[in-house]
């Protein structure tokens, strides 16, 4: 192990207890989706992560509308977002966290492919390697490792619904890239909460006057707000660290530890283990990640090796 590799073991933590996080919101998701309209759900995290920015953008920036054009850009990507956060607390109501969890393994495999289009970027050979076993490991999980059940592609309405909406967070990063110009990442997650606020409100405003507010349980506005605090704030803020050590790839690749997590989360609260006819799908998505994690690693070495011998370069040429 390299001094590097040794210095990058607490960023490598932290995206762990980032993953950790993340996973537990597809339980949570599932515990409360029942007691209250989807979009309702997704209005109130929104508005809660939102202002628990607020402070932190006033202190630091300043309140100031965005220019025309870089609102529209924000409001581009909020839709995203919101139709992802919405459609997933749908189709939690007839799906189980585990499965989603593995659907959304998928989603780096299809914003990769998004950005080859739309940016016109270079998937690289790890990242296109890492593809296959992530997929055959998601497929492999969904149908419980039974060929019968893929030949008859038995899925339930949820799987499908929840993959329509990954469909949609796929194009969240190709987006981000494409609008985001010299601003702080915060000023642009904030603009986001915002605007994707005002989508939901256009979808969904008019249920809240009639809401019954005071019969939603408690454990629902628990829900909605750990939604909002750990799994959207802390969550943005440790992956935002993250990226600026380890890159945004192998960041990314953290979300296929979602499926293993997920198995543990809900092993933890009493729930039984699955059927152990998974653990091959759940090895292969996991074998993903270090291939991704491999292939960045690969290619930060070698842009520092390339810029070690300009400057070797340079120096020579300083010297004759």
């Amino acid at each position: 192990m390299t001094v590097k590799q040794k210095t990058l073991w607490p960023i490598h933590a932290m995206m762990l207890l980032c993953a950790g996080l993340v996973s537990t919101s597809f339980t949570v998701s599932k515990a409360i989706t029942d007691a209250m309209d989807p979009a309702v759900l997704t209005l109130l995290r929104f508005v809660i992560a939102a202002l628990l920015f607020l402070p932190y953008i006033h202190s630091k920036y300043g309140l100031h509308l965005p220019e025309r054009k870089r609102l529209f850009g924000y409001a581009c990507i909020s839709f995203t977002l919101t139709g992802f956060f919405w459609l997933m607390f749908l189709a939690m109501r007839s799906t189980t966290a585990l499965n989603t969890g593995v659907i959304f393994t998928l989603v780096p495999s299809i914003s990769g492919l998004y950005s080859a289009v739309l940016l016109r970027e270079r998937l690289g050979r790890h990242r296109l390697m890492a593809m296959l076993p992530a997929t055959l490991g998601a497929v492999w999980v969904l149908f419980r490792g039974s060929l019968s059940e893929l030949l008859a592609f038995n899925l339930n309405p949820g799987d499908l619904l929840f993959f329509s909406s990954c469909l949609l967070m796929a194009f969240y990063t190709p987006l981000v890239k494409f609008f985001h110009q010299d601003e702080p990442m915060t000023l642009m997650t904030f603009w986001i909460l915002v605007t994707g606020t005002g989508w939901l409100l256009l979808f969904c405003g008019y249920q809240l006057p009639a809401m019954a507010w005071e019969q939603v349980p408690l454990r629902v506005w628990g829900g909605i707000i750990y939604l909002s605090v750990f799994s959207t704030i802390i969550t943005f803020f440790l992956s935002q660290l993250c990226t600026l050590s380890l890159g945004p790839t192998r960041v990314m690749a953290y979300s296929y530890l979602y499926p293993p997590f997920i198995v543990l989360i809900e092993w933890g609260l009493g729930h039984p283990l699955p059927s152990a006819r998974i653990i091959p799908g759940v090895g292969l998505i996991i074998a993903a990640m270090f291939l991704v994690q491999q292939g960045a690693e690969d290619l930060v070495l070698l842009k520092g090796w390339r810029k070690g011998a300009a400057k070797e370069g340079e120096k020579e040429g300083e010297g004759r």
